[in-house]
């Protein structure tokens, strides 16, 4: 009956449980009140303090400015200690007296507290001078006011880290300076842990960073000397030379902005210990891992003005000089290649490859560019390739050129150049051929490898001024040819064999072997691409005309040879690099060669090379071959390619089916033209046809004048008669589609085509006409202009195009004209030119901008070479230029562009037009040589022009038929018609009758004339009267 139940006991403990929760949270409450408390009166306390520390200062400082109160060095050390205790950076009152206490802190008592308040005041100094540093930090040196604090707070910082201007130790106090000095020291080392490199770095961006500079001379040479100061003081250690080169050294341009070098770089000899702190290649990299790209090239930009600047330091320490910029250089070309990405930005030096965007240093590239190009200047190039500049080229007696064997025309020149050549000097550089002689791994070699590495790897990686690098290169006259002789001279048999041998190398050696060839090439090609034809050949500046022979020779042979013994198949990487620029040089000069010849006869081919077995490892897809003819086909001889020209055009016959076949016959097109109205009906008839049905056969009916068909039954014959008259019609200058150049009357189209309301669409159509023309083989008797039929084979696409060379083809008295603006001594703005060209167009006076507004922009000396290539290329180009784009549309419809690009500009004319040399008369085997010599070959052949390979090669062969029949009687060649044509001889005197023939097959049909005289004016008859099938 005393049992409690159980729900009573529950409530019970519930109750028990809530109470003691509810104790605990007002103990709680209690505790967080007695905190906030505290904090709230901490707070108004540090607050009451604050105030009334802030009203001595304020009031210390007003005393002080009305002159109330006399301050003294112990009074300035107590308020500085309470200023700091309640200084805040944005608190601009404090910052005030902050600044105003700098400036009476530099009075003379001030250096008398050491003796009492030494490390009170050491503390105070080193915060006071930090707070300096954040203020520093954060000022804008391109407005007024913080320039004048950037000027205060560094001279604070001056002061106090250099004993130079303390009175204490003047006099007898001198003893005293060890112990100061390590004083500063200490304070140094405070800021430095503090990051007091950084802060300089900051300042020193904010200040050079810009297109114009915010710093003063003054600023600018105190903030370098402090930097110098830890250096200094600490004895050039590495982590302080690693901290000044990352934060001082990597500021955009700041040697440039030094106008004046400070006396402590001179004294230092810092040059120095910069090249061999960096000369370690874990600290190099280091530097530039810590630097990444831009902010490298900037430490780059510096390091070789520093060098610039002292020359001796520069040729005293050349080899660890340039091995620390090639490190340098290649590190950003790795960090480029790293960071390209679809994101990327473009920078003005290095190119595109992502990179934060920084404003700033964009700003300052110029300078930064500016710096660079010392390292291709003439006086860093003279320090750096002392040893090959210093050889004198030897010399021997000049001997005449070997005899030409050749005794054609065309010849005449290139002999005159050579006697030119090797009569210009008493004396003639005897390099002509390898001699060998110097060791690879000796010092000099070694040397000259390194600095060409260097150099090439600039080239490749500052992407952007490779143009400028390359021209400073070629600056001196004599450096690359005494580069050829150096490089002539290499192994114990000089020249081409060591260097092919180094192909099959992997060592170090042999690369930089290859670099200091590829340097050679790169250079040379940029040279001989700007100089013209009078500096190459007449003045023959840098090279001799011997010297290029011999040079091309060797690169003729090292690119065969790197194609035929398999090594481009599988270069990759810096041989294959090597590879493109052995040939750009081979191609510049065999190009040159092509304009105007200076190397002697079959100069160019291989006569280890046989053609037959080329063709059959073409047929066989052998990859060796394909490159060969890809890269130098002018190795081979000029008619095996155009017999392999016109196997490739048969083979692409075949598999369109345009070819007459056991089981099938191609496809017809038969047109009828009016002789009358040739070109309009040929024009009308084909240009709407697809191109396999140009490319295919097409039939020929003439309609004479009097509207009836023509006898003539087509079996190519015919056509390639009208092919020839359309052709020869169309390039007619009179119709104004094509003018002739002045001189040589070379054909290019007329800048004035438009007066024909469908002229592109002519070009187009004769574009098409003449690559049938081409296609089938017919040679057609058109003279082009060379910069034309330059750019229909494209070669004014390539990087080494010059339009001034093509200017002689075009205008050679036009060409004259701008090429003398070019060496005109005076002032070319004398003349009164400007970048415009005024023309008679059908009798009114048309201004031709060259470039945006140009004919209010005068030519200067500064431009006149702009001035030139941008007239050439109008004339040649811009004038022209939708007229040879449709001309081209059509020509290369028919004509695959590839195909030709085994022949140079003179050789496609070849193929046009066929050879100009006299008919060989032992080419033709089947008939008289009296009877061609009075022939016209256009009556049997219909085409007036020589076949290209020769009458052997003529399909029909050329023949002779003796006949006694009108042709409608005639049956044909047998036996009893030969044998009765010739016993009925001088029986029956055929009077009426006339020559004919049959152009389809070239056979020519003569009638058995008595006496030659009688044959001779038949045929001169027959030929005048031009009337086609008439005569039959």
């Amino acid at each position: 009956m005393f049992s409690v139940p159980q729900s009573s006991k529950s409530e019970f403990l519930d109750k028990a449980r809530q109470a003691r929760e509810e104790r605990k949270g007002q103990k709680e409450k209690e505790r967080a009140a007695i905190l906030i408390q505290a904090l709230v009166r901490r707070f108004l306390c540090r607050c009451r303090l604050q105030k009334q520390i802030r009203k001595e200062v304020d009031d210390y400082f007003q005393a002080s400015e009305t002159g109330t109160s006399k301050r003294n060095a112990l009074s300035i050390f107590k308020i500085a200690r309470k200023l700091l205790f309640i200084y805040r950076p944005e608190d601009k009152m404090c910052s005030k007296h902050n600044s105003s206490m700098s400036v009476h802190m530099f009075t003379p008592s001030t250096y008398q507290t050491f003796f009492n308040l030494t490390i009170p005041w050491l503390k105070q100094i080193k915060d006071v001078l930090w707070t300096c540093c954040q203020l520093l930090k954060n000022l804008k040196p391109d407005i007024l006011q913080d320039n004048k604090l950037v000027t205060l707070y560094l001279t604070m910082l001056v002061t106090f880290t250099d004993t130079l201007t303390w009175r204490i130790v003047r006099g007898k106090g001198e003893a005293l300076r060890p112990a100061l000095t390590r004083i500063c020291e200490n304070i140094m080392g405070h800021l430095n842990q503090k990051g007091f490199y950084s802060i300089l770095q900051i300042l020193l961006t904010n200040g050079l960073a810009r297109s114009k500079p915010s710093l003063s001379k003054g600023t600018l040479t105190a903030i370098f000397t402090l930097s110098l100061r830890p250096v200094i003081a600490a004895h050039f250690s590495e982590n302080l030379l690693r901290s000044f080169l990352i934060h001082i050294m990597s500021v955009p341009a700041i040697i440039s902005h030094l106008n004046v070098l400070t006396p402590e770089v001179k004294t230092h000899d810092l040059l120095r210990k910069f090249i061999l702190f960096l000369s370690r290649e874990e600290q190099c990299l280091d530097i530039c891992v810590c630097l990444e790209g831009s902010h490298t090239l900037c430490l780059l930009g510096n390091l070789i003005q520093l060098g610039y600047l002292n020359e001796k330091v520069l040729e005293e320490e050349a080899n660890h000089f340039v091995k620390d910029l090639t490190d340098m250089l290649s590190y950003c070309q790795r960090y480029v290649s790293q960071k390209k990405s679809n994101l990327t930005h473009w920078h003005p030096v290095l190119g595109w490859f992502s990179q934060t965007v920084d404003y700033g240093l964009n700003e300052s590239m110029p300078l930064v560019t500016k710096q660079l190009q010392h390292l291709w200047g003439v006086s860093v190039i003279r320090t750096l390739f002392s040893d090959v500049l210093s050889k004198k080229l030897e010399s021997q007696e000049p001997t005449p050129p070997p005899p030409q064997p050749s005794t054609s025309q065309n010849n005449l020149p290139v002999k005159n150049l050579f006697k030119r050549a090797f009569q210009k000097s008493a004396s003639v550089r005897n390099i002509l051929k390898p001699v060998g002689g110097k060791r690879v791994d000796s010092a000099e070699v070694q040397k000259v490898c390194s600095i060409c590495v260097l150099y090439q790897t600039a080239l490749s990686t500052l992407t952007q001024i490779r143009l400028q690098i390359l021209t400073g290169l070629t600056h001196l006259d004599d450096l690359l040819p005494k580069l050829w002789a150096f490089i002539c001279e290499l192994g114990p048999q000089g020249g081409l064999k060591l260097f092919m041998e180094c192909l099959n190398n992997d060592t170090e050696e042999s690369k930089q072997l290859l670099a200091m060839l590829m340097l050679f090439c790169d250079c040379s090609r940029h040279l001989i691409t700007i100089l013209d034809d009078i500096e190459v050949y007449e003045e023959q500046t840098s090279f001799k005309i011997e010297e290029l022979i011999t040079i091309s020779s060797f690169l003729n042979t090292f690119v065969y040879k790197m194609i035929w013994d398999g090594i481009l198949e599988n270069a990759k990487g810096e041989k294959l690099e090597l590879f493109h620029s052995v040939h750009g040089w081979l191609m510049v000069l065999y190009e040159r060669d092509c304009r105007r010849r200076f190397t002697p006869d079959d100069h160019w081919l291989r006569k280890d090379l046989k053609p037959s077995l080329l063709f059959q490892e073409l047929e066989k897809g052998k990859k060796r071959a394909q490159l060969l003819l890809q890269y130098i086909p002018h190795v081979i001889p000029h008619k095996n390619r155009v017999l392999l020209f016109r196997n490739i055009v048969t083979k692409e016959k075949e598999s369109l089916g345009l070819v007459e076949t056991s089981s099938a016959s191609p496809h017809v097109t038969h047109i009828t033209i009016r002789r009358s109205r040739m070109l309009e009906d040929g024009y009308d008839q084909l240009r709407r046809l697809p191109v396999n049905s140009i490319k295919g056969v097409i039939r020929v009916k003439f309609v004479n004048d009097l509207g009836v068909d023509e006898a003539g039954i087509d079996q190519d014959g015919v056509f390639k008669e009208f092919l020839e008259e359309i052709i020869k019609k169309v390039f007619n200058p009179a119709l104004n589609l094509f003018k002739t150049t002045s001189g040589n009357e070379r054909l290019y189209p007329s800048p004035t085509s438009y007066i024909h309301e469908n002229h592109l669409q002519l070009f187009e159509f004769v574009g098409k006409m003449l690559g049938k023309a081409v296609y089938e083989g017919i040679v057609v008797d058109v003279p082009f202009a060379s910069f034309f039929l330059s750019q229909v084979l494209g070669h004014h696409h390539s990087t080494f195009y010059s339009s001034i060379d093509e200017l002689p083809s075009l205008d050679s008295e036009f060409y004259k004209n701008l090429t003398s603006i070019k060496r005109y001594d005076g002032d070319v703005g004398d003349l009164g030119l400007t970048l415009s060209y005024d023309e008679d167009v059908m009798g009114q006076l048309v201004c031709h901008e060259l470039i945006p507004g140009g004919k209010t922009m005068p030519v200067t000396n500064e431009n006149k070479i702009s001035y030139i290539h941008l007239m050439a290329h109008f004339r040649m180009h811009t004038q022209i230029k939708e007229q040879t784009a449709a001309f081209i549309r059509g020509f290369r419809s028919i004509i695959n562009p590839e195909w030709l690009h085994m022949f140079s500009t003179p050789e496609v004319q070849r193929l046009v037009s066929g050879d100009n040399a006299e008919i060989d008369l032992d080419d033709l085997k089947y008939t008289d040589k009296w009877i061609w010599m009075k022939y016209r070959r256009k009556f049997v052949t219909s085409c007036s022009r020589p076949p290209l390979l020769g009458f052997a090669y003529l399909k029909p062969p050329f023949s002779i038929r003796c006949v006694e029949v009108s042709d409608d009687q005639d049956t044909g060649d047998t036996l009893g018609s030969v044998l009765r044509g010739f016993f009925t001889i001088r029986k029956k005197e055929p009077g009426g009758r006339l020559p004919t023939s049959s152009t389809c097959f070239n056979l020519l049909k003569l009638p058995n004339y008595s006496k030659k005289s009688i044959l001779r004016d038949k045929l001169r008859y027959a030929i005048s009267m031009n009337t086609g099938f008439e005569l039959s």
